[in-house]
């Protein structure tokens, strides 16, 4: 997923570029780069999460010992994002199966024809997380347990 930052920012550049220096402009170009964004950042999430990388509001949680941190994990991921992945789950997926049925376009013209593909990453998107969450609660409850 790393390369497709790379991805987004040459395209968004060339786009930047042939728009203002030659007054061109390509709507599947910018629907390409919408949709490299929106994979990156869905595909990306539960790796995120893994990596600690996800944005704490939590000010204690950061001086907090192994056990609360584990504790806080475990809640966190029991009570607020399992059940919040399952729901998205449960509305994604009829969502995304109506885009595939009519093998969904763009509504623009001369734009990409696989809106459903970006759909179908919603809740590829929930269930990465769903199960990052899962991890992420085993993990917990086994330090709470004493293992490591």
């Amino acid at each position: 997923m790393a390369w497709l930052v790379l991805v987004v920012v040459l395209l968004q550049f060339a786009l930047v570029v042939a728009r203002y220096l030659f007054g061109l402009g390509a709507v599947w170009l910018t629907e390409t780069v919408v949709y490299a964004h929106a994979a990156l950042f869905m595909l990306a999430a539960a790796w995120t999460l893994f990596a600690g990388g996800h944005v704490r509001v939590d000010f204690f949680y950061a001086d907090a010992s192994a056990l609360t941190k584990a504790m806080v994990d475990l809640i966190g991921a029991l009570l607020l994002l399992l059940p919040f992945m399952i729901v998205l789950i449960w509305l994604s997926v009829p969502y995304a199966a109506r885009s595939w049925a009519i093998l969904e376009r763009s509504q623009e013209t001369s734009g990409l024809p696989i809106v459903f593909l970006l759909k179908s990453f919603i809740p590829l998107f929930a269930l990465l997380m769903a199960l990052q969450g899962i991890s992420q609660a085993i993990r917990a409850a086994a330090m709470l347990r004493g293992r490591r």
